[in-house]
Formats: C-alpha cells, sequence, structure tokens
C-alpha cells in the first residue's frame, strides 16, 4: 500500500505538489492522472525517495522507501525508459541490479521472456526502440517480485500488441494482490485498465475515487437514442437546446435527459426504438473536471 499524507514540494517559489493526500491500496490497478505540470511524477519521485518533500510523508507499506536495503524486492518502478546505459546488454542491465539487490540470477531470465526480451536479451540497450526499452523497464520492475509496483507512462512507444499486454499484466499483477500505480496521459487506455483514479491538478487532489464514480461527476452524460424519425427529433431536441450528432437512424444527445427526451418525442408522437442514458468517457470527464487546473493549455510539458 501507498500513502501520501499532506505531501508538499516547493522550488523556490513554485509549489509543484501542495498538500496532497491519497492512498494506493492493493489488489486493484490505480490510474494516475493530471494535466501537464500537476505534479504527478514529483509526487512519484517522492513516494520513492528520490526527492525530499517540503513537508508531509509518503510512505510505502508503512516506512518511507529510502529507509528499506533491497528497494527491488519491495517496490518496483519505470520513471523513464531511457534512464538506462546505451552501451550495456539487457541481461547485463538486469543482473547487475539483480545483484545489487541480491535477487537470483535466474529472475533476470524469467523477466526477459516474461515482458518478451529473451531473444535480444544479449543486444545493447542503445539499439533499442522506446517500446523495447519499455518492456526493459518493465522487466526491471518485476525484477525483485515486489508487491508494490509504479510506472510512470509506461504505454509510450507500445504498438497495440505491446499495450494490450501491458493491460492484461497490470490486471494480473492486481488480481495477485499487488499494488499497482500507474501513471499515464493516455485516457482512453486508463478506460480499460485502472479501477481506481488518483487525479491532480496544479499539485492538489481532484479525485481519489473508483473510475465510475469519477466519470458520474461529469456533466457530460450522454443519451443514446434510435428512431425513424431521427431528422424530426433532432431538430425538436436542438430547438430545447441540446447538443446531438445524428448518424442514420441513431442520435447521441447531451444536454438533456432521458427523461425530457422521450417527453419531446411523445408529446409529437414520434416512435422511439432505443432510448439509453451513458455515463461521459473518462477523457470527458477528466477534460471537464480539470479545466480549471491545467498550468500549460494547448502545449507544454512540465510534470
Amino acid at each position: 500500500m501507498i500513502e501520501v499524507n499532506a505531501l508538499t514540494k516547493r522550488y523556490g517559489g513554485t509549489t509543484a505538489v501542495k498538500d496532497l493526500t491519497f492512498t494506493v491500496r492493493p489488489g486493484r490497478v490505480t490510474g494516475f492522472l493530471g494535466p501537464n505540470g500537476s505534479g504527478k511524477s514529483t509526487t512519484l519521485r517522492m513516494v520513492l525517495g528520490l526527492q525530499r518533500p517540503t513537508s508531509g510523508t509518503a510512505t510505502v507499506e508503512g516506512r518511507p522507501f529510502g529507509d528499506r536495503r533491497r528497494g527491488l524486492r519491495q517496490v518496483g518502478a519505470l520513471l523513464d525508459a531511457h534512464d538506462v546505459h546505451g552501451g550495456r546488454s539487457a541481461v547485463a542491465h538486469l543482473a547487475t541490479l539483480a545483484r545489487s539487490n541480491r535477487i537470483p540470477r535466474s529472475r533476470v531470465d524469467e523477466v526477459l521472456r516474461e515482458v518478451g526480451l529473451a531473444a535480444v536479451a544479449g543486444r545493447r540497450i542503445g539499439g533499442f526502440s522506446l517500446g523495447m526499452k519499455q518492456r526493459l523497464g518493465i522487466a526491471s520492475a518485476l525484477l525483485g517480485d515486489p508487491p508494490v509496483l509504479l510506472f510512470d507512462e509506461p504505454l509510450n512507444g507500445l504498438d497495440p500488441a505491446g499495450v494490450k499486454w501491458v493491460r492484461e499484466l497490470f490486471g494480473r499483477l492486481a488480481a495477485e494482490g499487488r499494488t499497482v500505480f500507474v501513471s499515464s496521459h493516455l485516457m482512453s487506455e486508463m478506460e480499460h485498465t485502472a479501477d481506481q483514479l488518483v487525479v491532480i491538478g496544479r499539485g492538489e487532489l481532484i479525485a481519489a475515487q473508483s473510475l465510475a464514480e469519477f466519470s458520474a461527476r461529469s456533466d457530460r452524460q450522454r443519451v443514446t437514442v434510435t428512431t425513424p424519425a431521427a431528422t424530426a427529433l433532432r431538430d425538436l431536441l436542438t430547438a430545447e437546446g441540446a447538443a446531438v450528432h445524428l448518424e442514420g437512424a441513431r442520435l447521441t444527445v447531451s444536454g438533456l435527459t432521458a427523461a425530457r427526451i422521450g417527453e419531446v418525442a411523445q408529446g409529437h408522437g414520434l416512435p422511439l426504438h432505443e432510448l439509453a442514458s451513458a455515463s461521459a468517457s473518462l477523457e470527458e470527464a477528466f477534460m471537464e473536471l480539470t479545466a480549471e487546473r491545467v498550468q500549460f493549455p494547448g502545449g507544454g510539458e512540465s510534470r
């Protein structure tokens, strides 16, 4: 379990993380979301003891991670896939980590097979693609068979097959009772990967709840309508102030409830074959609920 309590980090006059409190529990995949500049990477680095907080605490299994000697046995982390020595081979890189943490050498071969790099284990890392480096970073995180795992943007550079593999891997690790904490900007993937969410903006907590609960907070609820009188109903709903997307006999409506749409159709004698409400997508909810916490609108990269 990861516990963050009143965590704050300042750089001079800039506050990167402000009074942040949340808990990441085992047995589930927790997504860590926030706009660029929100403080996600700074938070992860403080959890791992790579940066000292100005105030507050971050503990792993009840202790600061920096107090642990054989770190890879307690926490596996991927923060930057490029942060490896390009002149070393994949097997040499992992073997060095294994020796420093008293992990059996056989474990190196196991994780290389698990991440799909066994065939290139002897190649220099400098010749690896970004996707291959991501797989190597994941192998490093898995090396000590730790109960807690942190990943910062692990899907970057992966092809669709790789993304699917990572999604299934995280689900399996969580099902084994591990704590899995994943930072990503790929909302569509988090929607299929995460059970819980921690969402921050400008270093402050916006939400710590299930994915379904977070999406339900959005005002962008949508209603799907199927009717043979689609064009007529579209015009009526637009006059009511709704936003309507028409595709054949199907309408996707926002701005009106399903009940009100049914009333409008009934009042004008229009038949309905389908009338169903749906929550906003994770991306829609995220954009809406973080709109006022965006530090670099339209671009910029700082985390």
